[in-house]
């Protein structure tokens, strides 16, 4: 199981209307990379059939078979600082992430680290 919160529901809804793309999911996955190993990703995207699907105050989030294990109680969360705001993602599977917070890396499975880059 995963968790929206209400503030990273809103914000996705809000984004969904300006994009004129209610009808698509928020797919959230993860590939290979990253400084940790592990990078996580965030698209819209229709829902397939071998998907898992959650939904949140109206946002259907989709989760695809290879990407669930890692995913496993995670909580997406929007966040806004001094230096803007974006999504948040807390995951109790992580057992180090980098400095720029969009990779990580498991106990079972690193993958292979790549150098930060934003």
């Amino acid at each position: 199981m995963i968790t929206l919160t209400e503030t990273a529901a809103d914000k996705v809804k809000e984004f969904m209307a300006s994009k004129d793309h209610p009808d698509l999911a928020l797919r959230i996955y993860v590939s290979k990379g990253g400084c940790s190993g592990f990078s996580y990703g965030m698209a819209l995207d229709a829902a397939q059939e071998d998907d898992n699907v959650y939904e949140f105050n109206g946002i259907k989030v989709v989760i695809d078979p290879q990407s669930a294990p890692y995913l496993e109680g995670i909580e997406v969360d929007y966040v806004n600082s001094m230096m803007g705001g974006g999504f948040s993602i807390t995951n109790p599977n992580a057992v180090s992430s980098c400095g720029c917070g969009h990779s990580f890396r498991t106990k079972d499975d690193a993958g292979a680290a790549n150098s930060c880059s934003h």
